[in-house]
């Protein structure tokens, strides 16, 4: 071929160069599998069965051992009840042969039943309290410990009938050992026991009652309501709190008042009554009953030491003088004695009995302060210190 021929004459190809080697590339990283995960071994259902178990373990045990006392209290002459279940537990064991009961009454006095105290009001379980102590021939007197405002007056009155039937029958004395407070009711249930015991400190008296209630008729006028009431008499809508203070009559006024004054003669005979059956018992060793007491009955709160010289209160000191009282007063001369209390037994039984009483209704709201409870129409023996 003549390579001078114009290019579009030349049947060859025109030269090019080859193509340049490939490039080595690294080969692909390839990342490694991750571990299979371990296969679960449901080892939670376990742990949480374990401590189920645990728990019936131990709630069967505690039966186990109330069964046990029940049918050894059955042999030795006691009886059972439908109440509280309550055990006995130690609080000074001084290794005697003879024992001395602490009840605690703390706080409001009331018939409500009560979720730290396994379903039972207070007024039960201070009656239990008292069965158990009566038929307990080791137990030779009862030390009340009162710390309390007061409350309703028919718990109030329960209790106060409860420690005087104890004393009667039991002829065992029932010491109080009242605490910072022990007014109004506190003071009503004090009043039947053999001594009374007060610091001088102690805030006591507040004899009297109170019914309290609010009404809230100026509210609804501002706000344009207008209560409509259909009822089958003129009083059946005594203390409603929608009626305005010209719709109260006369009689509603006259018959409350009367219902407060003689639940008031109630009190002030407790008092006359619980504290002459004491001082003459006693063989007039403890302190009677001031000839002007009753000036002082007026609702008015006072100090241990002037409760003292008003014949309210026996002696002044703490805890440890009402024990040494309470020993005298049950001719324990030889050993001191062991100091026990009877304390609910928790179960499963209470915790369905709290189930059984819930409220799904109840909602309750913390407001940093505890605001009185008083129910509308109810009767109450409460100091003034509990309305501040």
């Amino acid at each position: 071929m003549d390579s001078n021929l114009p290019p579009e004459n030349n049947p060859l190809p025109p030269f090019s160069a080859p193509p340049p080697p490939p490039v080595n590339r690294p080969p692909p990283v390839i990342s490694p599998k991750s571990p299979p995960r371990p296969p679960r071994n449901g080892s939670g259902w376990k742990v949480f069965a374990f401590i189920l178990l645990a728990v019936l373990a131990l709630s069967l045990l505690f039966n186990l051992k109330y069964l046990v006392s029940s049918v050894t209290s059955v042999k030795s002459g006691g009886y059972q009840t439908s109440g509280p279940r309550l055990e006995e537990v130690m609080i000074k064991d001084v290794d005697a042969p003879n024992k001395i009961a602490v009840i605690n009454v703390d706080g409001v006095i009331s018939g409500d039943v009560g979720e730290q105290t396994g379903g039972y009001s207070m007024v039960s379980i201070i009656k239990e309290q008292l069965r158990r102590a009566k038929r307990d021939k080791e137990v030779k007197a009862v030390i009340l410990k009162v710390n309390s405002p007061g409350g309703e007056v028919l718990a109030s009155d329960e209790i106060s009938k409860a420690i005087s039937e104890f004393q009667d029958k039991s002829h065992k004395p029932v010491v109080v050992s009242m605490g910072s407070l022990a007014a109004s009711g506190g003071y009503y249930i004090s009043a039947p026991c053999e001594w009374i015991v007060a610091n001088e400190l102690t805030i006591t008296g507040s004899i009297g009652v109170i019914m309290h209630g609010f009404n809230y008729r100026g509210l609804l006028d501002k706000v344009g309501v207008r209560p409509e009431v259909y009822k089958s008499g003129k009083f059946k809508d005594m203390l409603s709190g929608s009626k305005a203070p010209d719709e109260i009559l006369p009689e509603e006024r006259q018959m409350v008042q009367a219902l407060i004054d003689e639940t008031f003669e109630k009190f002030k005979s407790v008092v006359a009554d619980g504290r002459h059956t004491a001082y003459q018992l006693n063989n007039k060793m403890g302190q009677p009953l001031s000839p002007e007491w009753e000036s002082f009955a007026d609702g008015r709160i006072l100090s241990g030491k002037e409760a003292q010289r008003l014949g309210f209160v026996d002696e002044l000191g703490d805890f440890d003088v009402a024990v040494k009282r309470a020993e005298d007063l049950a001719q324990i001369k030889t050993t001191h004695a062991n100091l026990i209390q009877y304390q609910p037994i928790f179960d499963f039984s209470n915790l369905f009995r709290l189930f059984g009483k819930s409220d799904a209704k109840a909602v309750k709201l913390d407001l940093g302060v505890d605001i009185p409870k008083l129910q509308a129409g109810y009767l109450y023996f409460l100091a003034p210190t509990y309305f501040h």
